[in-house]
């Protein structure tokens, strides 16, 4: 006869409770906005574009985003606060068997707007005209408090600012997390072949 296994109840509850509480702090940091969610990126970049963008609470800091491959990708991880945004439109390119597909999302068109709380993008270039106010450049990027989930390493290079106008903004980007994203206006297409933002 098999001999029955037998569970330690006390060493599982010294394991199981301190995993259970951390595991419930970070999910629910998570859906606060304390924190920005970390996932796998696709092995793909996608391109962003704003017409114009309006913020309270401003980040860029160095960061690290990995494929499901294991491959590292050096991304500048910009955060705003509170983001109010025109002309929104993200594009991805996609194959498929009836060759290049884009997903293209657009919403703030035709005056719109767009608002974002916590707005997290892992960017890997990136262009736009901006104005800044009250800039800290050179800040140590763990220190970095404007934005929750906008820090980075400690001792790397970071800056912040408390306000900023971002106008004609083209980022390629590898990951976009926000607390909240609300739009009026929500546009959802697939079109075969490159249509992108821009």
């Amino acid at each position: 006869m098999a001999e029955q296994g037998c569970v330690r109840w006390k060493r599982f509850g010294l394991v199981f409770v301190p995993v259970a509480a951390m595991t419930s702090l970070l999910i629910g940091a998570t859906a606060q906005g304390v924190i920005g969610a970390t996932f796998v990126v696709s092995g793909n970049s996608f391109k962003l574009f704003a017409g114009e963008l309006r913020g309270q609470g401003f980040t860029l800091a160095g960061g690290m985003d990995r494929t499901r491959t294991g491959r590292a990708v050096p991304v500048i991880v910009s955060g705003i606060r509170r983001a109010t945004v025109t002309e929104l439109c993200t594009s991805a390119l996609v194959k498929s068997p009836i060759g290049t597909v884009t997903m293209r999302l657009t919403g703030g068109q035709g005056g719109n707007e767009v608002g974002i709380d916590d707005l997290v993008i892992d960017v890997a270039v990136g262009q736009t005209a901006a104005s800044i106010r009250d800039l800290e450049l050179g800040r140590d990027a763990s220190t970095l408090d404007e934005v929750p989930g906008g820090s980075g390493p400690a001792g790397t290079f970071g800056s912040q600012a408390r306000v900023v106008t971002l106008r004609n903004v083209r980022l390629g980007a590898w990951a976009v997390t926000a607390a909240t994203f609300s739009l009026s206006d929500l546009h959802l297409r697939v079109m075969p072949g490159t249509h992108e933002c821009y």
